[in-house]
């Protein structure tokens, strides 16, 4: 079923921002220019609701969508990205920590890894933080349309060993030029907030 209504309900700083009706929230995280907002706007058939920074890094607050007055999907600040300050990663990482470890209406996390590289330490250490705070994690492998469809299934092989992935955590192929992958994203995104068959 389509999502037939998203607004962006709050881009949030605090933790007094967040929304106060409880309703689940799945956040997604990943390295600046990673495709976070072009797998969000994917998933929901829009174009530029979720929109892409000019400036890498440059986001740095909670952007929580409303689906249907259903489900939260939360666009988290990317990572990773050298030419943003020391004070203002600093400061971004702990309204992210504070967001994923206090959280009570969290159900999970989609981390956005890039198809086309390894992952980087920082995506490694991300995924172990989510993993810590037993946080449910889909692993999303984007951009694999550029990647040869003989080689896909290697990349989500060296993914899943590079980060060590646990048996209960999979790798995704995902492309928002395509759409491969969405049917299976959508699948573990309705299956974990608790709202099957009822938004895709």
């Amino acid at each position: 079923m389509d999502v037939h209504d998203v607004k962006l309900t709050i881009s949030a700083v605090a933790a007094a921002q967040y929304p106060t009706d409880g309703r689940p929230e799945i956040a997604f995280l990943g390295r600046s220019n990673v495709g976070k907002s072009s797998l969000i706007n994917k998933l929901i058939k829009r174009k530029a609701m979720a929109r892409t920074s000019s400036v890498p890094g440059k986001t740095q607050t909670l952007n929580f969508y409303d689906l249907d007055s259903r489900l939260f999907f939360v666009d988290v600040p990317g990572y990773g990205y050298a030419k943003v300050s020391k004070a203002a990663r600093a400061k971004f990482a702990t309204m992210i920590e504070t967001y994923l470890t206090t959280r009570q209406p969290l159900h999970g996390a989609v981390l956005l890894v890039d198809s086309r590289h390894d992952p980087t330490a920082d995506d490694i250490s991300m995924y172990q933080y989510l993993k810590y705070y037993q946080i449910k994690t889909l692993v999303v492998a984007t951009k694999i349309d550029k990647t040869p469809k003989s080689k896909r299934l290697h990349v989500v092989k060296q993914i899943t060993k590079r980060m060590d992935l646990n048996q209960t955590d999979v790798v995704i192929p995902f492309s928002a030029v395509t759409g491969e992958g969405y049917d299976a994203t959508w699948s573990w995104l309705e299956q974990t907030a608790g709202v099957e068959g009822s938004l895709k």
